[in-house]
């Protein structure tokens, strides 16, 4: 079931680099090929989540390869073309779609987050709607990796509030330039976007965490 809260006027949009080639410092761990099932069932996790929250407008899956863009559609999410190369590139040009750009607001999810669930979308935005009063007001909520470092997760009101700065201390940055346009700005980490797959350990620390009935581990 679906959340019983009301629809927001939001997009969703989770940026895929590829399949093939994809999570390559797990590569101590997984072969090519279940590095490559992982990926996929990982995307179908993200989108599927989404899926049953339903409160955002649309979900746009970003990706430069043409498997994930099928996958994508197969989810009921609808796929965009990276002609660019890089993640903060890819999502200005998600950004630049008509139907976000004219959002009230954006949600980017990275789309290796097995623990991702509609609650988890729900605390995001309770974490904006809370920090201001008006429910239009400027606002970033910036979900921090578990190292604290990285964004998981990010939502901008309005969609084009702040440049992107995903990579090396991207949590800081978001946070930095959140404040720099005057809008409110919330760091969060919360126990289910906050853990994601870059690395063996990370998988160790999954081992035992559901994702539905399904375990995400290969």
């Amino acid at each position: 079931m679906g959340s019983a809260a009301p629809p927001l006027d939001l997009i969703v949009v989770v940026p895929v680099r590829s399949l093939e080639g994809a999570k390559t410092r797990l590569g101590e761990a997984l072969d090519p090929e279940e590095r490559l099932e992982l990926t996929a069932r990982l995307l179908v996790r993200v989108v599927g989540a989404v899926r049953t929250w339903g409160r955002n407008r649309e979900t746009i899956v970003v990706s430069p390869d043409p498997a994930v863009l099928e996958l994508a559609v197969r989810l009921g999410a609808r796929a965009l073309r990276q002609a660019s190369s890089g993640l903060n590139e890819a999502l200005e040009e998600a950004r630049s779609d008509p139907s976000v750009a004219s959002a009230g607001a954006l949600l980017v999810l990275h789309a290796d987050l097995p623990a991702i669930s509609p609650g988890a979308l729900d605390r995001v935005v309770d974490a904006a709607d809370g920090a201001t009063i008006a429910a239009t007001a400027p606002v970033a909520v910036v979900i921090t990796d578990r190292r604290g470092e990285g964004t998981n997760a990010l939502l901008l009101r309005p969609p084009g509030l702040l440049p992107f700065a995903f990579g090396p201390g991207s949590h800081r940055a978001h946070l930095e330039a959140a404040r720099a346009a005057g809008a409110a700005a919330i760091s969060l980490t919360d126990h289910e976007l906050s853990f994601d797959l870059d690395t063996p350990d990370d998988l160790l620390a999954l081992d035992g965490v559901t994702a539905g009935d399904e375990r995400i581990v290969p």
